[in-house]
């Protein structure tokens, strides 16, 4: 996925509303996918002050509970999903260390996406460690989808 593309995506993803309840659906839309599929992920989804929602799946790893903490700390700071703040920053030739950050508590590896909500803006991160980080990026998409949808509001 490019820039273009990831930019054109993420317009696309912002949700009504979202609390804490939210939170708690679109985790469980995100364990149901990734279960489904039998996929070794840990699922993170936190505002910048507090951690709302956290599974460890099977065959996930201690080290996916910091991926995941790293890459919603990048998503958090740049308001952006972690995978476009990474194909944006090897565009510029950067790192995250040319901006003060690091890589103790940020990266750019993609698998964290903010969650805005219309007319508010970034209100949390819905992060995903363990696979590949397009297809980490891939799977948050697709419940933001569902959540957009209306799957995770029953």
């Amino acid at each position: 996925m490019d820039k273009t593309e990831l930019e054109a995506e993420y317009a696309t993803l912002a949700l009504p509303a979202f609390d804490e309840l939210s939170a708690l659906r679109l985790g469980q839309v995100l364990v149901d996918l990734a279960l489904a599929e039998d996929l070794p992920v840990v699922i993170d989804i936190r505002t910048a002050d507090r951690t709302l929602f956290h599974a460890a799946l099977p065959g996930s790893a201690p080290l996916n509970d910091l991926w995941a903490r790293r890459k919603s700390n990048t998503a958090l700071k740049f308001q952006l999903p972690s995978l476009l703040v990474g194909r944006r920053l090897a565009a510029r030739d950067e790192t995250l260390a040319r901006h003060g950050l690091s890589a103790e508590d940020h990266a750019e590896a993609g698998g964290a996406v903010p969650i805005r909500v219309a007319g508010v803006g970034v209100v949390a991160v819905a992060t995903v460690s363990g696979l590949p980080q397009v297809e980490d990026h891939r799977l948050v998409v697709r419940g933001l989808r569902a959540m957009l949808d209306g799957a995770g509001t029953r």
